[in-house]
């Protein structure tokens, strides 16, 4: 009967395949090779078939244990992982992390604390969605995921704990064939009019009815930041964009900085967001601090002349 299989027969089995022997895996762990002897032969007698040949001077594994131990090994990796989990779980590390991302945060500064957090909280299993405008509060509203980096809707106060992370300046930018990048600043507001604005589009109900500093008449929309700004050097229209994002194409002269007559590119401020009650465990916790104390370090302002006062790409919220 299967239900007699023990994971210590099974830790036993690999040993002596490690080693090599029934007297090197005795003195690996520890026992009198004779209990390493009857494990063997009562892991045999529970399976229904031997694993070893036994002709020879040293019992060698057969076929059958060949295969057969790898799934030993397979089973014994699972028993650690599950004994770290539960660990874990008891020293207020959550089961899970579930993270939900706007998609106008810094990459740099999400993939260095993500791969950070693997090493300090092995066992914890990760998922991160990146998302545009409402997307990362829905998945916080639907249970899908446990904290949000994103920018707080109207209404939302009493569901969920909200602290200060980053404000992400945006600037408007435009390629440099684009006509616009011609034109004298300050740009006319019916000059901006004229032509095609990129703009996202959110595939969340959450901002219905809210604007988004749309100015012109036409509009491109997308559903991702990577797709429009590939628009944006492809010289389709002009849009406002996360300073960090376009850095460096405005540095090479392909993004050319727009300044626009009565017009301020406008401030995101993303908040780290959690159910209220429902507090981060340690990981969730420790993911918060490191992502705060990366932020300085990883996002460099922006010093460009032209940039028109916008020298400051990101500046870090005070609580």
């Amino acid at each position: 009967m299967l239900d007699r299989l023990t994971l210590d027969q099974l830790r036993i089995l690999a040993t002596v395949a490690e080693t090599g022997s029934f007297s090197a895996a005795a003195r690996k762990l520890g026992r009198v090779q004779s209990a390493i002897s009857q494990s063997v032969q009562s892991l045999e007698s529970t399976l229904g078939l031997p694993l070893f040949d036994r002709d020879g001077k040293v019992p060698k594994l057969n076929d059958a244990g060949r295969v057969l131990l790898q799934d030993a090994r397979r089973l014994i990796a699972g028993a650690d992982t599950l004994k770290a989990r539960a660990e874990s779980i008891a020293s207020d590390v959550e089961p899970e992390l579930t993270l939900a991302v706007d998609g106008i945060f810094p990459n740099a500064v999400l993939m260095a604390c993500i791969r950070s957090l693997s090493v300090e909280f092995p066992s914890l299993p990760v998922t991160v969605f990146t998302e545009g405008l409402g997307g990362a509060m829905q998945r916080l509203q639907e249970g899908m995921a446990r904290l949000a980096i994103a920018v707080p809707l109207p209404g939302q106060a009493a569901d969920f704990d909200i602290y200060p992370l980053i404000g992400v300046q945006t600037v408007p930018v435009v390629a440099a064939s684009h006509p616009l990048a011609k034109e004298a600043s300050p740009i006319p507001r019916d000059v901006i009019e004229r032509q095609v604005q990129l703009v996202l589009t959110d595939r969340s109900p959450l901002t219905n009815g809210i604007g988004g500093s749309v100015l012109s008449q036409q509009t491109f929309r997308f559903a991702d930041l990577s797709t429009r700004l590939d628009f944006l050097l492809g010289g389709f229209g002009w849009c406002n964009m996360p300073i960090h994002m376009v850095r460096e194409h405005i540095a090479g002269g392909r993004l050319v900085v727009l300044e626009i007559a009565d017009f301020r590119p406008p401030e995101l401020p993303l908040h780290f967001i959690y159910p209220r009650g429902r507090a981060p465990g340690r990981a969730g916790r420790w993911l918060m601090d490191d992502i705060r104390r990366r932020l300085p370090k990883c996002v460099e302002p922006m010093s460009l002349p032209a940039a028109r006062g916008l020298d400051r790409g990101i500046r870090i919220a005070r609580n």
